[in-house]
C-alpha cells in the first residue's frame, strides 16, 4: 500500500513542477511579447507624430468608433445649433489654426454691438492706415476711406475682407488690440477653452489657434443673431456702386439644400477650413471642418457631416408635450388645495423617429404642508426617452396658501360675514 502512495506523490510533484515551469515560460514569453508590442507602439507613435502635418490622424467619435464617414480633415465636428449637442466629432478639441473662420468671432462681436444698439448699419466707419495695410483677402480700402457698417459686414462675410474686419474692430473697440482682447474675453465666456486669438482676420500667426468644437460653439452663438443671415446667404453682390464684385467663397450656398452660411477659410498653415450651417425641417446643423487637404475635400467633408445629421437626427419642440397636473391637497393651510403648472419649453435633439417615444413622468407629493408661496417649486416633470432623462422641469404652485392661524381664521370668518 505504501508504494502506490509514493508513486502518486511523486507524480503529483512532477505535475506541479511542470505547471510552475510552464507558467514561468508562458509569463516570460508574454512579457517578451508585451515588450515587443510596446516598442512597436512607440515606433508607430514616433512615425505618426513626425508625419502629423502631412497625414490626418483619425480619432474615435462619441459613438466609440473610428471616423465611419471617412473624412479627410484633421478635425471635424457636427453640432445641433438649437441644443448645442455634438453628434459627430473627430479630434474635436485639437488646437489648430483656423484661417478666416476667425471672422465668426469677429462678426459675433459686431452683431452683438448691433443688437445692443451700440452700432447701426448706416453709420460710417473710417479706415485707418493699419486696416488698409492688411494683406490676404481684401477690398483694398484706402486710409481715411469711409464705408458703412452694412458694407463692411458684407465685405467681411461674403468677400472675407481682412481690411473690413480690422476697420470694424477698431470702430467698435477703439483699436485693433482692444478688439482682439474682446474676442478672447468672449471666447472665454463661451467656454472656448482651446481658442486664442492674435488677430481678428485669421491670417496665419504664431499662437492663433482654436478647435473644431470651439468654432461650433461660436457659430451657434452667431446664429442667434438673425440679421447675420442677410449676409451669409448672399451668393454674389457688389460694393462701390457696382465697381467691386463679391462672390461668396462658400460654395455650399449654391450646392447644398438648406445651406445658410457661415464662413470658409484657407491659409498655407491652416489648410482648407469651413463652418457650414444648414437648416431643414426646423433644425439647424453646423458642420466644422479644419485642415482639409483642398477646397473640394473641405466641401465634401461638410456635406457628409450635414447629410449624416439630417438623415439620423431630428429636433422636438417639447412645448407640444401635454402634461396633466392635479390639484394638490394642503394641510394646515387657508387654501385647502393648490394647483400646479410646469413651463415645459425648449427643444430636444433625438435620433430620427424617436421623438414620438418621449414620455412625461410627473413627480409630485400627495399633500403639501402650509405655508405655500405663489410659484413655489413643489415637484418635477421629467421627460424620458426610454431609460434616459432628456429634460427636467420644475412644477410650481399656481397660488399661495397661508398657514392657518387664529388671526387668519378670524379674518376669513369676518370676510365671510361681510359678504353675506
Amino acid at each position: 500500500m505504501k508504494l502506490p502512495n509514493k508513486i502518486t506523490a511523486a507524480f503529483t510533484a512532477l505535475l506541479m513542477l511542470f505547471a510552475v515551469f510552464s507558467g514561468d515560460v508562458w509569463a516570460a514569453a508574454e512579457q517578451q511579447s508585451q515588450q515587443a508590442a510596446k516598442v512597436q507602439t512607440q515606433k508607430t507613435d514616433t512615425q505618426n507624430n513626425s508625419a502629423a502635418d502631412q497625414k490626418t490622424e483619425q480619432k474615435e467619435n462619441p459613438a466609440g468608433v473610428s471616423d465611419p464617414l471617412g473624412l479627410t480633415a484633421k478635425a471635424a465636428v457636427l453640432m445641433n445649433a438649437e441644443t448645442g449637442q455634438i453628434v459627430y466629432a473627430l479630434n474635436a478639441q485639437q488646437q489648430l489654426p483656423e484661417a478666416s473662420i476667425t471672422k465668426i468671432m469677429t462678426m459675433l462681436l459686431v452683431f452683438e454691438a448691433y443688437d445692443a444698439g451700440r452700432l447701426t448699419m448706416e453709420e460710417n466707419v473710417t479706415c485707418s492706415e493699419y486696416a488698409a495695410s492688411m494683406g490676404g483677402s481684401q477690398i483694398w480700402l484706402e486710409p481715411n476711406e469711409q464705408m458703412t457698417v452694412h458694407e463692411l459686414i458684407k465685405a467681411a462675410l461674403v468677400g472675407s475682407a481682412n481690411d473690413a474686419c480690422v476697420a470694424l474692430g477698431e470702430h467698435i473697440a477703439g483699436s485693433n488690440e482692444a478688439f482682439v482682447s474682446m474676442m478672447n474675453d468672449r471666447a472665454e465666456e463661451l467656454g472656448m477653452t482651446n481658442t486664442f486669438y492674435v488677430n481678428c482676420t485669421g491670417l496665419d500667426a504664431d499662437g492663433h489657434v482654436t478647435s473644431a468644437e470651439d468654432i461650433a460653439i461660436a457659430s451657434a452663438e452667431l446664429l442667434k443673431h438673425e440679421a447675420v443671415l442677410n449676409y451669409t446667404k448672399i451668393w454674389m453682390d457688389t460694393l462701390r456702386g457696382g465697381a467691386l464684385q463679391l462672390t461668396n467663397t462658400n460654395k455650399l450656398i449654391k450646392q447644398y439644400s438648406g445651406a445658410i452660411g457661415l464662413k470658409t477659410g484657407t491659409t498655407s498653415k491652416a489648410g482648407c477650413c469651413i463652418s457650414a450651417a444648414a437648416q431643414r425641417d426646423g433644425m439647424t446643423m453646423i458642420a466644422v471642418i479644419l485642415g482639409a487637404p483642398d477646397s473640394k475635400s473641405r466641401f465634401g467633408d461638410a456635406k457628409k457631416l450635414l447629410d449624416y445629421g439630417f438623415a439620423n437626427w431630428e429636433i422636438k419642440d417639447v412645448s407640444d408635450i401635454a402634461v396633466e397636473l392635479p390639484e394638490i391637497p394642503v394641510t394646515g393651510g387657508m387654501e385647502k388645495t393648490v394647483g400646479a403648472y410646469a413651463d415645459i419649453s425648449g427643444k430636444i435633439l433625438t435620433e430620427k423617429g424617436k421623438s414620438k417615444e418621449i414620455k412625461a413622468v410627473v413627480d409630485l407629493p400627495e399633500t403639501l404642508e402650509a405655508p405655500i408661496e405663489l410659484q413655489q417649486p413643489i415637484g418635477t416633470v421629467r421627460l424620458m426617452l426610454g431609460s434616459e432623462t432628456v429634460g427636467i422641469y420644475d412644477v410650481c404652485s399656481d397660488r399661495a396658501s397661508q398657514k392657518v392661524t387664529f388671526g387668519a381664521a378670524l379674518r376669513e370668518l369676518l370676510r365671510g360675514i361681510v359678504k353675506n
